[in-house]
């Protein structure tokens, strides 16, 4: 645990500063989704159908799961500023090769290689609990993900603003220059903040049974992973919805879109503020009721046949409240489980909700229908919502049974 005044901006023999692993944290998620008012555009370039590209979600949120199962171990194993310097390294590549892409397979399999980016996001977190004990993590970690939600919420609001005026490869061109930009940021800032194991890469993965005996790792993982659930379904169902329901154009759907991030911004402001006065658990426990009071409000509105654009984004505000609130708090809570495998932990608890994420969207664009309107979205987002409180709900009888 380092204290904070050894902290030195740009010098890399210290831990790297908060705004780094803000970027950091950002540009994981902006390569999630700043093209998605694009992809209407992208199919037709392709010339192949939407769904197809549609899968450029879905695939790089289930590589991007994969990958962390062995982000975590590898960095505990070999440390984190490594691992992230050639995780950044492989994204750059990827990226080029996204836009130099001739056919949409290419072009795919390139998207799944960008996932490499994934590095940044799980060891952002995990180099946050190298540094400070876990009610302080909660709220620092709360900073980190902000970069991490609230970027991919606003990103498409700047895709599609790109898209309009440059084309859809005017998002890539956006990525490699920021990519090369943080790269060079990482190899001036990222101190080491990991202490090596000293294990073998096949003892690292044999941490693996300690944390999934953990009941508290398994409540605060799930009670993440369904309330981002709901955030997920609607990356993979709300382009449907506003291009095809609602007919907006890229730039309109870009702005619409991003509503979420208003109210992700005061989840984690009310993390930096309270977690460490009220504790994770009731951080956690409030944010997912939330998530579940804006897409229940939602809901009545198309049934009682009043839904509308407005209505649709406009409460997405409570999704991204709840989440904000949810998110850093069940992290800190999952990496504090056992702190020495904070690396193991941030990756495999990751890879759970980011592969959750991954299906949740692919079945949130299969199930979308110009006659099924917005219900089949709102009901998978619904139903995660009640899972996430039923989660945290089960860490917090268990802890009152032991406190007894």
């Amino acid at each position: 645990m380092q204290p904070k005044s050894s902290i030195r901006y740009l010098d890399r023999t210290s831990p790297p500063h908060i705004s780094t692993l803000i970027l950091l944290a950002g540009l994981s998620a902006l390569s999630m989704n700043i093209f998605l008012p694009s992809l209407p555009g992208m199919s037709v370039y392709f010339e192949t159908d939407y769904r197809i590209l549609q899968l450029s979600v879905g695939i790089y949120l289930g590589v991007n799961a994969v990958l962390q199962l062995f982000v975590g171990p590898i960095s505990d194993k070999l440390g984190r500023r490594p691992v992230i310097l050639w995780g950044l390294a492989l994204f750059l590549l990827a990226t080029l090769g996204c836009l130099l892409a001739p056919n949409a397979e290419v072009f795919l399999a390139f998207r799944m290689a960008q996932a490499a980016v994934v590095v940044a996001m799980v060891l952002s977190r995990a180099i946050v609990r190298d540094i400070v004990p876990q009610d302080q993590a909660a709220s620092m970690i709360g900073y980190v993900t902000m970069g991490m939600t609230i970027v991919p919420m606003i990103g498409p609001a700047i895709g599609g603003v790109l898209d309009e005026f440059y084309g859809w490869q005017a998002n890539f061109w956006m990525l490699l220059g920021l990519g090369v930009l943080i790269y060079a940021l990482c190899w001036a800032d990222l101190g080491e903040t990991g202490h090596k194991s000293g294990l073998t890469m096949g003892q690292q993965f044999r941490e693996y049974p300690e944390l999934l005996r953990s009941p508290r790792f398994w409540g605060y993982t799930l009670a993440s992973a369904f309330s981002s659930g709901a955030f997920f379904a609607y990356l993979g169902g709300a382009p449907f919805i506003g291009t095809e329901l609602f007919h907006m154009d890229p730039a309109k759907l870009g702005i619409y879109f991003a509503t979420p991030s208003i109210g992700y911004f005061a989840g984690n402001f009310l993390s930096g503020a309270l977690s460490a006065r009220i504790g994770v658990n009731r951080m956690v426990a409030w944010g997912c009721i939330i998530n579940a009071i804006g897409v229940g409000i939602s809901m009545a509105f198309f049934l009682f046949g009043i839904g509308s654009a407005e209505s649709f984004f406009g409460l997405m505000t409570l999704v991204g409240l709840g989440n904000g609130m949810t998110i850093p708090n069940a992290t800190a809570g999952a990496l504090s489980v056992r702190p020495h495998l904070a690396g193991t932990a941030s990756g495999l608890s990751g890879s759970i909700m980011i592969g959750g994420g991954a299906a949740l969207s692919m079945l949130a664009g299969a199930m979308l229908t110009v006659d099924s309107g917005a219900m089949p979205l709102l009901w998978i987002m619904f139903i995660t919502s009640v899972l996430g409180i039923v989660a945290i709900g089960l860490v917090v009888r268990r802890e009152n049974k032991l406190s007894m």
